[in-house]
């Protein structure tokens, strides 16, 4: 096995193949290589005498390596799944938190190192906590600190200079509160981010919708619904399934809008699609042609079964009552249904229904008509009322 095929699988083993679990696990690695590099620092010190005692530093070495196995053991282990924060993001910044003011108070002359380590540990949770959070960060780093600071008043060191601890006092103050502001930006950075992404993908939906449905009813459009039926056209090919198209019309609609006027009109056309598509089975589509005109396509239907289906359609919008002024109106649809003849064109099986529709008005309306196989529609077919 090579050295690189080797290492991968080390990787693999220690941050395991999971996305989201490399991902914790990285981030945890890195806060841990910032602690070691802490550790080796105060360490470093403390062999060169800068820290009075090393003794205290041995114990803060053993308590800040604990806590950096606790947590990479819990997040590796998948055990930190069961919290809200998986990462475990505050409780390693309350823990840093907790292990940079203990330094603080050992530190003797080298404490002033502390604020920085304290900011780059920050850093962390900008971008993992909630201004909730880190407000309670702020708080809690302001008491830790306070109760190390009171900590090294009282066992008075050589040197000890009460100005010089406020100013630490202060500088610490100010990174708490910096973090917390900057985390505050954040999440408002990412909280409108996240607005606009939602209100991009409701712009970008709703012109899908308009790109694809008619606006009055909902259904299917001319295009979509062309597009369906070439999709189904090619499946009917390979897998030999029967294909029906209907064309319906509601008969005598110009009535409806020049009586009662367009608004009714709009009405009578939308509860025309809720019936019809109410009536449809859920292989079915519906869309909406022009006008009163309507497109019905019928997926793995026999001719018999699809002429029964759109007779009940028919009945249905037969017995739909629509509120108007001085009663209910009522209205009825012609149909007319072709069955798809293998090696024909969509255009020419759309022909036929549409001459079938053209004999069922002819014959008196409200009234479903079949298209011969053989018939071929003549040219320049008269407009429908």
């Amino acid at each position: 096995m090579s050295t690189p095929s080797r290492w991968r699988r080390c990787i693999d083993w220690i941050l395991t193949t999971d996305r989201h679990q490399r991902v914790r696990l990285a981030m945890a690695s890195l806060a841990a290589l910032l602690m070691v590099c802490c550790i080796v620092l105060m360490n470093g010190l403390a062999l060169a005498g800068v820290v009075p005692d090393h003794g205290p530093v041995l114990w803060w070495t053993l308590f800040c390596t604990a806590g950096l196995v606790i947590v990479f053991v819990l997040i590796r282990s998948g055990w930190s799944r069961r919290l809200r924060d998986p990462s475990l993001t505050q409780a390693q910044i309350l823990y840093a938190i907790a292990c940079n003011a203990v330094a603080y108070a050992i530190a003797g002359p080298a404490r002033g190192i502390t604020p920085p380590i304290l900011a780059v540990t920050l850093m962390f949770g900008i971008f993992g906590l909630s201004t909730r959070q880190m407000l309670g960060v702020l708080l809690y780093g302001l008491a830790v600190f306070g109760i190390a600071s009171a900590v090294v008043a009282w066992r008075g060191e050589p040197g000890y200079s009460p100005a010089l601890t406020v100013a630490y006092l202060a500088m610490i103050a100010v990174v708490l509160l910096s973090g917390t502001f900057l985390t505050t930006r954040v999440q408002s950075t990412r909280e409108h981010l996240r607005r606009q992404k939602h209100e991009l993908s409701k712009a970008l939906a709703h012109i899908s919708s308009i790109a694809t449905r008619d606006e009055l009813t909902g259904l299917l459009n001319r295009r979509s619904m062309l597009e369906l039926m070439e999709l189904e056209h090619r499946r009917s090919l390979r897998n030999g399934r029967a294909l029906v198209l209907a064309q319906l019309d509601i008969d005598h609609f110009k009535p409806i809008n020049d009586t009662h006027g367009h608004a009714t009109g709009d009405r009578a056309l939308q509860a025309f699609a809720t019936t019809v598509s109410a009536s449809m089975r859920d292989t079915d589509v519906l869309a909406r042609w022009g006008g009163e005109e309507f497109v019905l396509m019928l997926v793995d239907t026999r001719l018999d079964d699809a002429r029964a289906l759109i007779d009940r359609v028919r009945q249905a919008v037969a017995a739909l009552e629509i509120p108007v002024v001085g009663g209910a109106l009522r209205m009825t649809v012609s149909a007319g249904l072709a069955q798809h003849v293998p090696g024909d064109t969509l255009e020419h099986t759309l022909e036929r229904a549409d001459q079938a529709l053209y004999t069922a008005k002819a014959l008196g309306r409200n009234r479903v008509a079949l298209a011969p196989a053989s018939q071929r529609p003549a040219a320049g077919i008269s407009a429908r009322t």
